[in-house]
Parts: structure tokens; sequence; C-alpha cells
């Protein structure tokens, strides 16, 4: 076989270079429809070289980490996009159980990064019934009730609908300390509610 000029050596590894680019680039493209943030390096011969490593994020990096617990079917910590609803992470949760009781939970509301959503089981006590023996341990924030809220020494029937009112907002409380951002509620108050009310 003949050997090759200096000029068809420069020829082939030019096209060579060409081939390389546009198949990185496809590569990228079909990265970027599967929703993966990754990229590819070129070298100082023109070779692709992936990087150092990829990440399954949204490109936006606005995605938000909700933790879904209750009475769904697949309870656990999922990612969803930014503007997500309850109803939403319900559904990447694998759906509510045949007992939850969805209507106790706003499932419009917007979730925020951080949150855990409770969905309540129907055995729990609905919204506005009180629980028997609610004064004998503590009471979850997530399914409490105006009734059971107003049992708690310093929270009158005003403060007790305004937190309801506050975790059907939010589609639930994952920490009694956000209830210090309703109007109303003083440092006393707080340690009031940290002494009988859990997540």
């Amino acid at each position: 076989m003949p050997e090759l000029s200096r000029a068809q050596l420069a020829v082939y590894a030019a096209i060579a270079v060409v081939a390389l680019m546009l198949g990185a680039r496809w590569i990228r493209g079909a990265d970027g429809e599967a929703g993966s943030v990754g990229s590819v390096a070129y070298g100082s011969d023109g070779r692709a070289e992936p990087a150092a490593e990829s990440v399954e994020f949204d490109e936006t990096g606005e995605d938000l980490i909700v933790h879904v617990a209750g009475a769904v079917r697949k309870p656990g910590v999922y990612r969803l996009p930014e503007g997500s609803r309850v109803t939403d992470a319900i559904e990447r949760a694998g759906g509510a159980t045949g007992g939850a009781a969805e209507d106790a939970i706003n499932l419009a509301a917007r979730v925020a990064d951080g949150q855990q959503i409770q969905v309540p089981g129907e055995a729990q006590a609905p919204s506005g019934v009180a629980a028997p023996d609610s004064t004998d341990g503590p009471i979850s924030v997530g399914t409490a009730s105006v009734e059971q809220l107003d049992t708690i020494e310093g929270i009158g029937p005003v403060t007790a609908a305004a937190i309801v009112e506050f975790r059907d907002e939010r589609g639930g409380i994952a920490s009694i300390d956000e209830l210090d951002e309703i109007s109303g509620i003083g440092p006393a108050t707080m340690e009031a509610l940290r002494a009988r009310l859990q997540p």
C-alpha cells in the first residue's frame, strides 16, 4: 500500500475531527432531550472528551425536593419542577392509597423546596372533628383540627384557624418552627406549640 502524503494525512485528520465534533454534538443533543446536564469538552487534538460528571438535575437548577409521606403508594423524597402543586407530588409518589383522606389537605397548594407533604388516612381525625384524648399526647400539625389546636394553652380559635389555613396553603408543614411566620404567634406561644405539636 503506497504511503500517504502529508497533504492527504492532513485532509483525513480534518475529516476525522469534523466527524468527532458532529458525533459529540449529536450526543449532547440526545442527552439534553433526556433531561440530563452533561457537557463535552474538546482536547487540543480536537477529540471529544466527556465531562468529569453528568448530573441528572434540571438545567435551570430550580427543581424542588419534597418529602411525600402518609397514605401514598410510594412514600419518599422526590424531585419536582418549580411551580408544582401538592397533587403533582402525590402523583409522583404513586398516587394516594385507597384509605387516603385527600380532602383533608389542599391539593392545589404550591409545593416549596424541602417541604414534607403528609397525606392523612381516613382513620385519622378529619378536619373539624376533635380526636378523643387529644390532650394526652402530641398533636400532629399535619392533620390537627381547629378544635384540637384550640386545646393548646395560649391558642384560641382565631389562632387555631390561622394555623390550619397556613398549613393548607402550604400543603403541609415540615417543621413546627414554620408557625412562627403566622401573625400573632410570639415566642411564648411558639414554646407551647413545640411542646404539644409534632410535624
